[in-house]
């Protein structure tokens, strides 16, 4: 038998099987699509502190072909990097492969989701926050005016409360209504 790297020890796995929507077999599978982005940086056996403080750049985790041709990866990593900078631990990519995966549930996606659009993090989608994101989805082609209508249209939809911005439950009010949202939150592990 001999030769077998142990990426990580029993307690490890059994940590990360309570934390995530993975199995053993998932989780050993999500490490090595973080290893492969840098094999140089990430050692084949991760010991419990390299887990959280050995960080991929950002700059490398949007080439991985599930992120590469989405408009928000770089929001995205920024999202589920502990120290907001992008950079993913494999503790970071392990929560973000988590909440992407088919397991997750809805809710948890919508908060996920939520945090994304909300991208200056003060906890609503404020017209900005929309304005902004219609740039990135349409990959700026779109004029200033056309921009502006399509926000106007999405807080008269979504904005229960008038307020001229989206709290979370309104975000998670239209999610729920969304029959493909949680098709489209997802990365396959």
């Amino acid at each position: 038998m001999g030769n077998k790297v142990v990426t990580f020890t029993e307690q490890q796995l059994e940590d990360y099987q309570d934390c995530t929507f993975f199995t053993r077999k998932e989780i050993l599978r999500v490490f090595k699509r973080f290893r492969e982005v840098n094999p140089e940086l990430v050692p084949k056996r991760m010991t419990e502190n390299q887990a959280h403080t050995i960080a991929v750049p950002v700059e490398e985790i949007e080439k991985l072909p599930e992120l590469k041709e989405n408009p928000f990866k770089r929001r995205i990593c920024q999202v589920f990097s502990h120290d907001g900078s992008g950079n993913l631990t494999f503790e970071d990519f392990l929560d973000m492969m988590s909440v992407f995966s088919e397991a997750a549930p809805r809710d948890i996606k919508a908060w996920y989701a939520f945090r994304i659009y909300d991208l200056d993090d003060d906890m609503y989608i404020g017209r900005e926050d929309l304005l902004e994101a219609t740039r990135l989805l349409t990959k700026g082609e779109l004029h200033p005016q056309e921009r502006d209508d399509i926000v106007a249209s999405v807080l008269d939809e979504a904005d229960v409360d008038g307020d001229g911005r989206l709290s979370f439950m309104d975000f998670e009010h239209v999610v729920v209504r969304a029959p493909d949202f949680l098709s489209t939150f997802h990365i396959r592990v």
